[in-house]
């Protein structure tokens, strides 16, 4: 019965598996095909001729808009925006959460009140005021203007799971670290972040996929020439006139969804490291 159990679970598990990597094997299928094959034959077979023609122009030659020169500046900028982005916004979200997790207050449950309530906002309702606040910095059409668009947007999601997360951390190991004198820095750094370490993880990875996945403040707030690659590969796909390349447009889109995917396997790798792991003061 148990083995019975088990074998279900898999063959379920695989056709889960299955519906996700449907379309994602047709996206690579049709990047591989010359755009002759991909006329004249079926979107479900196999490439007769597998080439990385599509791919390599997708990255170096593709026309967006006038300029022909690919998605790899748009990548580059995906990159100059996230990172900083990144780190910003997760770091000051793990110390607001820590500093809301210490003690409860009215003062700090009003702020935490106030912060989860930027969660139920729409990012269109803030698109204004992000605007203005840009335009008045001076930093309106250029990346810095994007990083601070997202850092404090990213602020309540960041800070509301960091600060659920050390609440979870037993209070009398941090009592034990304030009595053999720890101060504030010492406890977040040495204590909490790596007792945390998992939703370290999954609020990175999930806060870095809505990071390059932006489209919103990239199209409004970000320049010519300063935009990220959702954008670029937006106009790659729907601002082509007479043959549409497919091809193309499908190695494009992979190229935009590799970082994601190689985030994910990693943090995949290192949560289960940390469960077969976990960290000394949780196995006692």
């Amino acid at each position: 019965m148990t083995r019975g159990l088990h074998v279900c679970r898999h063959l379920v598990l695989g056709l889960i598996a299955c519906g996700f990597l449907f379309p994602i094997s047709l996206v690579i299928s049709t990047s591989l095909k010359p755009l002759a094959e991909i006329d004249s034959g079926s979107i479900f077979s196999l490439p007769h001729a597998p080439t990385l023609a599509a791919w390599h122009k997708a990255w170096t030659t593709a026309c967006i808009g006038l300029e022909c020169h690919g998605i790899a500046p748009a990548f580059a900028n995906s990159i100059i925006i996230v990172i900083p982005s990144l780190l910003l916004s997760v770091g000051i979200g793990a110390i607001a959460g820590y500093a809301l997790s210490l003690r409860a207050s009215a003062y700090g449950d009003f702020l935490f009140s106030a912060l989860l309530f930027g969660l139920f906002i729409p990012a269109q309702v803030t698109l204004f005021p992000m605007i203005h606040l840009t335009s008045r910095l001076g930093l309106f059409g250029t990346i810095p203007g994007v990083v601070l668009a997202h850092v404090i947007w990213g602020l309540p999601f960041v800070t509301l799971m960091m600060r659920n997360t050390f609440l979870s951390v037993p209070r009398n190991i941090v009592q034990s670290a304030r009595v053999d004198g720890a101060g504030f820095v010492t406890i977040f750094w040495r204590l909490m972040i790596p007792m945390s370490w998992p939703m370290c993880i999954a609020t990175i990875v999930l806060q870095f996929t809505y990071l390059w996945n932006d489209f919103l403040f990239g199209l409004i707030i970000a320049g010519h020439g300063q935009q990220p690659v959702t954008v670029t590969l937006s106009i790659l796909a729907g601002a082509q006139y007479g043959l549409q390349e497919y091809n193309v447009n499908m190695a494009a889109a992979m190229i935009a969804a590799a970082p994601t995917i190689v985030i994910y396997l990693a943090s995949g790798r290192l949560f289960l490291r940390w469960l077969g792991n976990p960290p000394r003061e949780l196995q006692r």
